[in-house]
């Protein structure tokens, strides 16, 4: 390939010594038989040598990249092509004020910036190399003078013509362009007082803060761009910590930038839930203020090293490392696309703001109807079937709608909705914070309920005691889960959920009772199960899901275990595991492995008498050779046992071995909570614990279950 390159270009130098021909940016000599004024043939000669230079740096751009990139897609090089001029958008400036207009640079894809970072800007620089690495991109790519910008700040905007630019110190040096071209906002400035401003500051001003003056000649592509990049990058990938990390050997690229900016732009893409943005920009911004205090409180201890003052500084100093360090991690698990959606947010974020409504102040309670459109053969049916036998009191009165959000948002305490058969589309979520009753007049295909809008969770219930029965939920475009059962009990039966991202979410304290129902197509879990719930599941088929049921642990021992019962259900042809356990890998209060707390901790029951299967082999569970943050998932086999397994209803037993499996994980890992819970009793200061807080057994019952044709196996467990 370099071969013929270099032929090419070899004739199109010894075109120009014999012809005035011309030479086109493909490399193809085109001779022109047109004779030539001697007196302009060398600057014709000239501008044929300078556009050859310019297609052989083209060339040797070419040469560093893959042989099967047909596509320059990055944010740097794709506007290279074929065809003269710029190949970037204008972006028109709107106000009183006629300022020239700029290239339009804000709407690049994820794929372009993920480009210019990887391939040109970054590379593989550590952090302590990032500026030094993006000196030398800029210096390469930004024009270092002449050419106009707009400076734009928070009170003004200015046309400025750039003299200079200083790539180490990422400032350029610009000079007022006359007659003053301003547009003020919310101040008054004049054409002295700007230059006295510029005065100041050395004539110098940030490079991010320059936008490059449109220009249709492509003379000045790279420079926006590159400029683009970089403010791009002080704005939402930089953080001021980054640089005072003690890990330095990691590739600042794949830590850092790659989650920042795939974060980003799930964000902007509606990937996200609103209660997860929202906590992740307050966790960022306290982090800020956070590390500008440390800043400030380091900067003042003196020099005097039995200073009393620096004794006090050193001890708060060390109370806000630690507050820093819990909020960057917090970052890195949101920032993590992985951790992300498996560990979730704890808080009430994305809770939707309803409140109970509690029952009539009259004390009358209402049947809501909703049909799409009610006859009188269907209407009398439904009394026959219905509203006769269940409702015949005179405290019920009758409310008709065509749409089940309003009937929904009308109920109080002890309603009900009766949902006659029909394909209901709905453009909201809905909640259900009283207890109430929501059948479907019909099998669940008949009866459908199906989310039309881009939204969180599509239905969450926080009513002491909801029942909600045939029908079949449809959801579209979400972001959070089908159903959320934020407290109280939900009690769901022969319901049909088609799910877009997670499933079925029971949160703390909430209660889950979901019988003979179908739940399938969810792209993360299909059911989520925190720490402190209950959660019973009796004749359920979940199936095609990334992962079937997600059993969420955390690293705090006062987190109560959920209490689970799994009869009968069956777990299918999910992507990964039929049962997932998610759990930190190391304890942050002892530093002990997990594997090694849970021999511990079984070692001690099985002194009881409490547990009689030993811990298999899990040596698999250590450090080494991983990097930061790579979490682990690791398969549980189920224990040999010398007596044959039960077989009922004659399923073979390898569709119904992980029940096992799931009973022995769930009791070690309740188990090292106890053990955790006792030794933290035995510290100073504490007299008495309860220890049947967390001795209470996990499962209920877990028999009977099927997992068949599970990607990953039957059960697994997902270390952090």
């Amino acid at each position: 390939m370099a071969d013929n390159i270099a032929c090419s270009v070899n004739e199109q130098l010894d075109s120009n010594e014999q012809d005035t021909g011309h030479v086109n940016i493909e490399g193809r000599v085109e001779i022109s038989p047109k004779k030539v004024n001697l007196d302009s043939e060398t600057e014709m000669v000239t501008v044929g040598i300078n556009e050859i230079r310019r297609d052989i740096l083209q060339v040797r751009q070419g040469l560093f990249q893959n042989e099967d990139d047909d596509i320059n897609d990055s944010g740097t090089d794709y506007v290279t092509g074929d065809k003269p001029g710029t190949l970037l958008q204008r972006a028109e400036r709107v106000g009183d004020v006629a300022l020239p207009d700029t290239f339009q640079t804000d709407q690049l894809l994820y794929y372009e910036r993920f480009k210019a970072y990887q391939d040109y800007m970054l590379g593989d620089a550590k952090t302590s190399e990032v500026w030094a690495f993006t000196s030398d991109y800029l210096e390469k790519v930004v024009e270092p003078c002449d050419w106009r910008a707009l400076w734009c700040t928070d009170v003004f905007d200015v046309l400025v013509e750039v003299v200079d630019v200083d790539y180490k110190q990422l400032k350029a040096k610009v000079e007022l362009v006359l007659p003053l071209q301003c547009e003020r906002k919310g101040c008054e400035l004049t054409e002295e007082s700007m230059k006295e401003l510029l005065e100041v500051t050395q004539h110098k001003v940030p490079l991010q803060e320059v936008h490059a003056v449109y220009d249709d000649s492509g003379d000045f592509d790279q420079t926006a761009l590159a400029v683009e990049h970089l403010r791009f990058f002080c704005r939402h990938i930089w953080r001021k910590w980054d640089e005072e990390d003690e890990d330095d050997d990691f590739d600042y690229f794949v830590r850092c930038v790659e989650p920042r900016l795939r974060l980003h732009y799930d964000i902007l893409e509606d990937r996200v839930p609103a209660g997860l943005v929202a906590e992740y920009h307050a966790a960022l911004r306290r982090c800020s203020e956070k590390f500008r205090e440390f800043s400030s409180l380091r900067n003042g201890i003196s020099s005097d090293a039995e200073s009393e003052l620096n004794d006090v500084s050193m001890v708060e100093g060390l109370k806000m490392c630690e507050q820093m360090e819990a909020l960057k991690r917090k970052l890195r698990i949101i920032e993590n696309p992985l951790l992300r959606y498996v560990l979730g947010y704890r808080g009430n974020s994305g809770q939707l703001s309803y409140c109970a409504k509690g029952p009539r102040p009259t004390g009358a309670r209402v049947v809501h109807v909703v049909s799409s459109s009610m006859t009188v053969g269907l209407l009398h049916k439904l009394m026959a079937d219905k509203l006769s036998p269940d409702f015949s009191g005179e405290e019920f009165e009758l409310q008709f709608y065509s749409d089940p959000l309003p009937a929904l948002n009308s109920c109080y305490e002890g309603d009900a909705v009766i949902v006659c058969p029909g394909h209901y589309h709905v453009t909201g979520s809905i909640s259900i914070p009283d207890s109430v009753e929501v059948e479907g007049y019909g099998q669940p295909d008949e009866v459908v309920i199906e989310q039309k809008c881009k939204g969180d969770t599509f239905i969450e219930t926080s009513g002491a005691n909801i029942r909600i029965s045939n029908l079949k939920f449809i959801q579209h475009d979400a972001i959070a889960g089908i159903f959320c059962v934020r407290q109280g009990k939900l009690e769901m039966e022969n319901c049909v959920l088609q799910c877009e991202t997670t499933g079925v979410i029971v949160r703390t304290s909430a209660q889950l009772s979901m019988n003979m129902c179908d739940l399938y197509g969810a792209k993360g879990a299909g059911l989520e199960v925190y720490l402190g719930s209950i959660c019973s599941l009796v004749g359920n088929g979940i199936h095609h899901c990334k992962e079937g049921i997600l059993i969420k642990d955390f690293a705090d021992e006062l987190d109560t275990m959920p209490k689970i019962t799994m009869i009968k259900n069956v777990i299918h042809n999910n992507e990964g595991y039929g049962v997932i356990l998610v759990k930190p890998e190391n304890d942050p209060r002892s530093g002990s492995a997990t594997a090694h707390a849970t021999e511990c901790c079984l070692a001690e029951e099985a002194e009881d008498g409490n547990v009689e299967e030993e811990v298999p082999e899990n040596g698999e569970l250590k450090d080494e050779g991983r990097e930061c943050g790579t979490p682990l998932i690791t398969v549980e086999e189920c224990p040999s046992d010398p007596r044959p397994p039960r077989r009922r209803s004659g399923v073979p037993p390898e569709f119904t071995e992980g029940n096992d499996a799931i009973k022995r994980e769930l009791a070690a890992t309740s188990a090292k909570k106890r053990r955790l819970q006792r030794s933290r009793a035995q510290g100073p200061g504490v007299t008495q614990t309860d220890h049947t807080l967390l001795s209470q057994d996990m499962f209920v019952s877990i028999e009977d279950n099927q997992f068949r044709r599970n990607g990953k196996g039957s059960f697994g467990t997902f270390l952090y």
